[in-house]
Parts: C-alpha cells; sequence; structure tokens
C-alpha cells in the first residue's frame, strides 16, 4: 500500500511538472492534477493540502537534482574562469529540461514563505559555489557579483524560453562572455 501511495504521489509531482512547463503556475490546479493522474479530486487533496505544498515537495525533490548538475559540471571545470563558464553554460542548457522549466515557473510565481525559503536556500548553494570561484579570480565582492552574474543567467534563460530571434547557443554564448569579460573587470 506504501509503494502504491509514493508511486501516486510521484505521478501527482510528474503532472505538476508538466503543467508548470507547459502554462506556468496558473496551469497547476488539483482538478488538472487530477485529470492528468485519472486520480478522483479529492484523492489529490490526500496527498497534497495546498497547491503551495506541490510546489514546495516540487523545489524540495527537483531543485537539488539541478542544482548537483550545475555542481557537476562546475567541478569538470579546470580553474575559476572556466568553473564561472561552466556555471552559466550549465543553467542554460536545463533550460529545456522539464525539471527545470518547472523550478523557473515556480520562482516566478507566488509562494508561501515556506517554499520561498526552500528555494532561496537551494538557490543560495549554487551562488555559494559562484562565489568562491569569483574569490578564486580575487574579487572584492564576490557575493554581489555572484547576485549580479546570476541575474544574467535570469535574463538568458528568459530569452531562450521565450524563442527569441536568437538560436539557444547564440544566447548562451554571449552571455558566457558577457560574464566572463565582467568578472575580469
Amino acid at each position: 500500500m506504501a509503494e502504491h501511495r509514493s508511486m501516486q504521489r510521484a505521478a501527482l509531482l510528474d503532472a505538476a511538472r508538466s503543467l508548470l512547463s507547459e502554462g506556468g503556475t496558473e496551469a497547476l490546479t488539483f482538478p488538472a492534477l487530477a485529470e492528468r493522474t485519472g486520480l478522483a479530486r479529492s484523492s489529490v487533496y490526500e496527498y497534497f493540502r495546498s497547491r503551495a505544498a506541490v510546489v514546495e515537495e516540487l523545489c524540495e525533490v527537483d531543485f537539488p537534482v539541478w542544482a548537483a548538475e550545475v555542481e557537476a559540471a562546475m567541478a569538470l571545470a579546470d580553474g575559476a574562469e572556466a568553473k564561472i563558464g561552466a556555471y552559466v553554460r550549465k543553467q542554460l542548457e536545463l533550460v529545456g529540461d522539464r525539471r527545470h522549466r518547472a523550478v523557473v515557473a515556480i520562482s516566478a510565481s507566488e509562494l508561501d514563505a515556506g517554499a520561498r525559503e526552500k528555494i532561496r536556500a537551494a538557490h543560495g548553494g549554487l551562488i555559494a559555489m559562484i562565489v568562491e570561484a569569483l574569490g578564486d579570480l580575487g574579487h572584492d565582492q564576490p557575493r554581489l557579483a555572484a547576485m549580479l552574474l546570476q541575474g544574467v543567467v535570469d535574463a538568458a534563460v528568459r530569452r531562450i524560453e521565450l524563442g527569441a530571434a536568437e538560436h539557444p547557443d547564440a544566447i548562451t554564448e554571449a552571455a558566457v562572455s558577457m560574464v566572463l569579460r565582467g568578472v575580469r573587470g
């Protein structure tokens, strides 16, 4: 029975990812989750008390996976500049990934404080990695530089998601080159 419940919970989370990546947070409703999974709406409430609870669990499950992929890409890079390039490239490479799209949709939405705090903590881990690389480059304000650098990444993510005129690879390379020129100061 417990295994069946965890399979249903996983199916609900997967349906939530799809809904978020297709239509943003407005698309994530209990009726839509019920329809996608073939569960009764009342059953959805047995697993999650609110949309925020669905979002919170998705953050707990997906954000660490996504952050680990960025961390792994940085670990393979040699030297601070290469690590920074890997940090930018990997995040932009993950834009097409449903988990990433769901995380972006979530980040853009109105969340309760608990969910926001979990996202901030996970994001904080990513930022900490980049702060270290910036420190290695001798940056006098590595934390501020890291936040600005992430702003460039976020802008590039939005540009890719909009299906801008430029090819995603061109957007990625422009972001990497802008960031690296910026951090060389």
